[in-house]
């Protein structure tokens, strides 16, 4: 019975571990011809988002229940994700704002479709001068098949054609 205690608070703790070494966001390009927009949605981990906010911006910050936190934590990944066309013309992301979901943070910026657009250049570089570990993926859709980008601390721009 003791060992299978053992075994028991071990297999718990190693979850926990995981879980805080999850150094990791998700990132959804959606081009929704309906709307005439390219909608972007952005998911952090609330620990990753919350811990981040307190090395970044105030120790005493509040992700949970201080709205002005949320809206800070939201500009902050607004400004280190950036789309351009492939001739490098910048496509401007307005910050339509943040939300709790359970044990995720998402962020949601959009911007109208450019005219013949062919390709996206991408940078997302949110979190990683705190955690050069830590790595977001981009999936890109409504634009043909779904394609990926991953961006780590040692990755810049990256581009796909359409």
């Amino acid at each position: 019975m003791r060992q299978l205690c053992c075994v028991a608070l071990l297999a718990a703790l190693s979850c926990q571990v995981a879980a805080h070494e999850m150094k990791a966001a998700l990132s959804k390009v959606l081009f929704n011809d309906r709307s005439g927009n390219i909608e972007v949605m952005h998911r952090f981990y609330v620990h990753d988002a919350e811990h981040g906010v307190k090395q970044l911006f105030d120790k005493g910050a509040d992700l949970l229940n201080n709205a002005q936190t949320q809206q800070t934590f939201s500009q902050y990944v607004s400004e280190h994700f950036a789309l351009t066309t492939l001739a490098g013309e910048a496509i401007t992301l307005s910050l339509v704002g943040g939300q709790l979901d359970g044990r995720f943070f998402w962020v949601y910026q959009e911007a109208p479709i450019p005219a013949e657009l062919q390709g996206l250049r991408i940078k997302h570089n949110a979190l990683q001068a705190l955690w050069p570990a830590q790595v977001n993926t981009v999936n890109i859709e409504g634009r043909g098949e779904v394609k990926s980008l991953s961006f780590d601390s040692k990755t810049g721009w990256q581009q796909l054609s359409f």
